[in-house]
């Protein structure tokens, strides 16, 4: 019999003990299988592993010490909190640290890896003709070649050595990688309707199950993104009315700030702020920011998007089907997932409670409506988790990405203060110090402009992109996508592309004015992807960044709270995101 820490309830995670009894059988199957393989042999791979993890012969059939530990063919089966406990002497019994599920993770891995080799390879060996690229091991793919707390880092280091185009193993998933300008252009721009597909990402499929603007495919994504682009211009995305309300909200923000007479950490409030533009659009009303719902919807969101970029969800998106039954920071990002669907679900009753067919009053509404109009359509995309889903999209778009970028854009004015004093300089040619800065404006203030598209650049908010996927069979430079294919427009490589930008690993707004001053566009700008996969909120983005940025610049100075050559312009983590490191200013009023 199984001990009774797998008989009381399992590890966090798992959602019954039969599943984590099937899981743990299996695997210490497989330990052993691999063992013997490997004890009239040379020295495999998984035997390796052995000596480093169980030195002095331990195997699996002496494990003495887990009395009580049978099967009913009298094998013994230690549950995976034992088997933590033996990886890891002197650790808690309860998984709960990274070690020890790294340590199960890496053991199942690759002795799954050998069984795997000994069968002849798996599923490598399709009708596929991809890119190059480092040698995948079965199962586990190129993990040996990713880094997960820096995955830019290995990407470039891949490109160095296969080109702007070649092909990793996310476990047992191949992923084409594009790198650079070009190669991104005619993938996504040229050949836009072949690369138009959302590819796999596994720990945000488990939340969006495919529904949603963002993250569904085929004739449910042009239809929902037909309806999102239209609602939105109805509610002034792209007009003067959303600028009134952008200017709106700066204010509410300079206001706040000019309260603050000691160093504080942005973050929080620029996410209200920024927030309250697309729920004025989205829920049809802003919120005060102190309202404990606002609150908490806005702590979900950047709490996901820094778990995002973390370690293990990029070894969710490798392993997913064993990371789901491991404990782990990965398991906050669903757990906050299903609070913000719970909320949005309310507000989504809220709203048909309160519904006037006549005159909608938001997304929602309009949404509802159209819910109500297809609801005889069995074929119907509108329906309640379509719309929880597209909410979030819109939601998180509009909040994160914007205020994060924001963030950074103070960071990197602090660090460079003369840069900022550029700006204010031409904030008070053109603008004054009384009059509230408009999108007519920009168009006056070519080194303002530069200077924004330049912290998007060098911020670089989105660096990997979320993968795309081929929507049919494709030949592309010489290679073949069967359709379903994973693409990875890798936008790092684009911003960073040296055939671009005269010196791109230094931030320097140069990069997008002429030799007379004037603002000058570039190709490789891509923040907001590109292609038919481009963000729908690009117009609100842009005007909220100026506005923002302006109206901010307009009215303080940003003092760190320490010597500016330690602030630290490298993000705290890098995966899906990067997220800048924390830090404290203080507004000084001008």
């Amino acid at each position: 019999m199984f001990c009774p820490d797998v008989q009381g309830g399992g590890w966090p995670g798992s959602r019954s003990c039969p599943r984590e009894k099937v899981l743990c059988k299996q695997m210490m199957q497989l330990l052993e299988t691999e063992r013997n393989l490997s004890s009239n042999a040379q020295p495999t791979f998984g035997a390796a592993l052995w000596n480093q993890v169980l030195p002095g012969g331990d195997t699996p059939s002496s494990w003495s010490l887990y009395p009580g530990h049978k099967s009913r063919h009298g094998r013994q089966h230690p549950c995976a909190r034992c088997l933590s406990q033996r990886l890891l002497p002197g650790r808690p019994t309860k998984v709960s640290t990274m070690e020890a599920s790294a340590a199960i993770l890496l053991l199942l891995a690759l002795c799954l890896s050998c069984l795997l080799l000994l069968r002849g390879g798996g599923r490598w060996g399709t009708k596929a003709r991809l890119p190059p690229g480092p040698q995948p091991l079965p199962f586990i793919g190129n993990l040996p070649h990713l880094d997960a707390k820096n995955m830019i880092k290995s990407l470039l280091q891949l490109s160095r050595q296969y080109g702007s185009l070649f092909t990793i193993h996310m476990g047992s998933r191949p992923v084409v990688v594009l790198c650079g300008y070009q190669t991104v252009k005619e993938a996504l721009v040229d050949r836009s309707e072949e690369f138009s597909g959302r590819g796999d990402m596994p720990v945000l499929f488990r939340f969006t199950q495919g529904n949603g603007v963002a993250f569904s495919n085929g004739e449910k994504w042009k239809i929902l993104r037909r309806f999102a682009i239209q609602t939105l211009r109805d509610f002034g995305m792209g007009k003067r009315s959303i600028e009134e309300r952008i200017q709106e909200e700066a204010q509410c923000l300079v206001k706040e700030l000019a309260t603050r007479t000691e160093p504080f950490d942005p973050t929080f409030l620029l996410g209200c702020s920024v927030s309250n533009v697309i729920c004025s659009i989205v829920f049809g009303d802003r919120f005060d920011y102190k309202d404990q719902h606002f609150l908490t919807f806005i702590g979900l969101i950047n709490d996901n998007f820094r778990l995002f970029s973390s370690p293990c969800a990029q070894m969710y998106n490798i392993f997913p089907h064993i990371m789901y039954y491991l404990p782990g920071p990965h398991n906050q990002i669903f757990a906050n997932f299903e609070k913000l669907r719970a909320l949005m679900r309310e507000m989504a009753k809220a709203h048909q409670a309160s519904l006037d067919p006549s005159c909608p009053r938001d997304f929602i509404d309009c949404f509802l409506l159209k819910m109500e109009q297809e609801k005889e359509d069995p074929g119907s995309f509108f329906h309640t988790d379509t719309l929880i889903m597209t909410t979030h999209n819109l939601f998180f778009a509009g909040t994160e990405t914007i205020s994060t970028t924001l963030r950074y854009a103070i960071l990197i004015l602090m660090k460079f203060p003369e840069v900022a004093a550029k700006v204010q300089e031409e904030i008070a040619k053109v603008i004054g110090p009384e009059r509230l800065p408009s999108i007519a404006d920009r168009a006056r203030m070519p080194y303002t402009d530069a200077v924004i598209h330049e912290v998007q650049r060098f911020a670089d908010i989105i660096p990997m992109g979320i993968p795309h996927a081929l929507t049919k069979d494709t030949h592309f430079r010489g290679f073949f996508f069967p359709e379903g294919t994973n693409v990875l427009p890798f936008f790092h490589s684009v911003h960073q592309d040296p055939t671009h930008f005269k010196d791109p690993q230094r931030f320097d707004p140069g990069h997008f004015l002429d030799e007379e001053g004037a603002f000058r566009r570039s190709n490789a700008f891509m923040p907001f992807s590109a292609g038919k996969r481009l963000c729908l909120g690009e117009a609100l983005a842009r005007m909220e960044l100026f506005l923002y940025l302006t109206a901010l610049l307009q009215r303080f100075s940003f003092q760190p709270s320490c010597p500016r050559d330690q602030l630290d312009l490298s993000p705290l983590a890098s995966g899906i995101g990067n997220v800048p490191r924390p830090y404290t200013c203080r507004p000084l009023s001008r």
